[in-house]
């Protein structure tokens, strides 16, 4: 049996087990709970928890395991802003290109078969925009990150290109996610939820893709290719 089909078996066997064994805890209940606790151990070992957080990040997002949304706002609450955006975007980039490595050299027809038609559009729009197409699918969320990390896969993109893209591309959805985690963190009642600091955040939030696209447009249209240059 092919090498590639057994290691991408062993691929999606281990994405199933991780997902069913571990994606129930990670929940924004699950993740307050644990709040607490967490603050307590991190004080004492800020070092080793933040490498563990920040492994375990990698992994979530390496295998595409549910909740990466939760333990990015656990990892605001619990490591503050800045702390956190640094563990964040090197975290989630480097899991998006294992993910995309994985999907390039192990799960190539898998990927192909449940995701071709996907495949069909980002094709279309790497021939036509190039690396500014992925740009704007990281500042835009159109597709789900991990549904772009396999499909980007199955494209000419070299991986250092679609590294930088992504790291550069997910920094301002990262950091704006992670403002609202440290909001969040501080509402311990009801009447926190209304706080002109939380609502700014959550608006800023549901605004982002909004604003994201409009300055996308923006530069689609100021660039050299499309006013007929090269």
């Amino acid at each position: 049996m092919n090498k590639k089909v057994i290691f991408g078996a062993i691929f999606l066997a281990l994405i199933v087990i991780l997902g069913v064994n571990f994606g129930q805890y990670l929940t924004l209940e699950n993740a307050k709970a644990q709040q607490a606790e967490l603050a307590v151990f991190i004080n004492d070992n800020f070092a080793l928890s933040a490498a563990i957080y920040f492994f375990a990040y990698v992994a979530a997002t390496a295998f595409s395991i549910p909740g990466a949304a939760v333990v990015t706002l656990l990892g605001a609450a619990l490591f503050g802003f800045w702390t956190s955006l640094f563990l964040v975007s090197f975290a989630s980039t480097i899991g998006a290109t294992l993910a995309f490595l994985s999907s390039r050299y192990l799960l190539r027809d898998w990927v192909q078969s449940k995701f071709g038609d996907k495949l069909n559009a980002i094709n279309q729009g790497i021939e036509r925009d190039g690396a500014f197409y992925l740009f704007s699918l990281r500042l835009i969320p159109v597709f789900p990150f991990f549904l772009i990390n396999l499909l980007m896969g199955l494209t000419p993109l070299s991986t250092l290109r679609f590294y930088f893209i992504s790291q550069l591309g997910m920094l301002p959805g990262t950091a704006v996610y992670l403002n609202a985690g440290t909001q969040l963190a501080q509402i311990d009642s009801l009447s926190g939820i209304v706080s002109p600091s939380v609502l700014l955040s959550f608006a800023l939030l549901g605004l982002f893709p909004v604003i994201a696209k409009w300055i996308m447009a923006r530069l689609k249209n100021t660039s050299p290719t499309s006013n007929g240059n090269v």
